[in-house]
């Protein structure tokens, strides 16, 4: 990969509102390049639509944001060339059918597609291969993910991978394209205490390589810059309405109050990620 440089992040009086109520307001920070940020909050209290507006994927309705030096709502395009998606459940699902290999040769290929300069498609097929496979190798090894640990090695499926194997993968993809910010989302969901160690440890890991780290979760760790989200007041109803605003359809926020309590977060954000632009 190449060398990372961190993104700043900054905000003063953020915040997104739809037609009904708030996702999230007030929020403010001054995070320096190489920082562990932790959003936590409840599910449902607008934590994946932060993450969302401060990777450039849903537009504010207040205040300003900046990362890495581009300002938000202005700068979306921007901050999203240097913010890399790592798992966002219903945005960027690892694709189940697919085997672990499989999985990082198409990561590879979209990052060579739409984020490496044009001078290097003009190499010859052999070297593009090798610096691939050698991109895919540092990457792997950044996540913490050893290939041959897993069942049947590469062609393992994703499908059969553990839950900290998949955040692992979903890392390693995110490296790819060496990144000033990498975000998570829903990071402690369904792992137990240890695997949950193991998750902050990795994220600090990455931080230390110079990338600033984005994580939604329900408790965050004493280290992390912290920005907290509220439970959202009956009368102002859930951040669904705010991700219909900046993409959604009726139908999506209608099914937003049906739908398990943590999948919340991510109702209407492939919508908000269509009308933003690629993850």
């Amino acid at each position: 990969m190449d060398s990372p440089h961190g993104a700043s992040v900054k905000a003063e009086d953020f915040g997104l509102k739809g037609p009904r109520g708030w996702a999230f307001r007030g929020v403010g920070i001054d995070a320096a390049p190489g920082s562990l940020i932790a959003v936590e909050g409840p599910s449902g209290s607008g934590r994946t639509c932060l993450l969302l507006a401060l990777t450039g994927r849903m537009k504010p309705t207040r205040g300003h944001a900046e990362v890495g030096g581009h300002r938000l709502p202005k700068k979306m395009s921007a901050v999203r060339r240097i913010a890399a998606l790592g798992p966002v459940s219903g945005v960027n699902d690892l694709d189940q059918a697919l085997t672990v290999a499989e999985q990082l040769r198409e990561g590879a290929l979209l990052q060579r597609h739409y984020g490496a300069p044009v001078r290097s498609m003009l190499r010859p097929r052999a070297e593009r291969r090798a610096a691939a496979e050698a991109r895919i190798a540092a990457a792997l090894e950044a996540a913490g993910l050893d290939l041959a640990t897993l069942p049947k090695a590469e062609r393992t499926s994703v499908r059969d991978l553990e839950r900290l194997e998949s955040v692992r993968l979903s890392v390693a993809i995110a490296l790819l394209g060496s990144p000033g910010l990498l975000a998570l989302d829903d990071l402690d969901l369904k792992l137990s205490d240890t695997e949950r160690t193991e998750a902050w440890a990795l994220l600090r890991s990455v931080a230390a390589r110079g990338i600033t780290v984005l994580a939604v979760c329900s408790e965050a760790p004493a280290d992390a810059i912290v920005l907290r989200t509220c439970p959202k007041d009956p009368d102002a109803p859930a951040e669904a309405e705010a991700a219909a605003e900046a993409g959604g359809t009726k139908s999506d926020t209608e099914n937003d109050t049906t739908n398990d309590a943590e999948n919340d977060d991510t109702k209407g954000a492939d919508d908000a990620l269509a009308e933003a632009g690629r993850a």
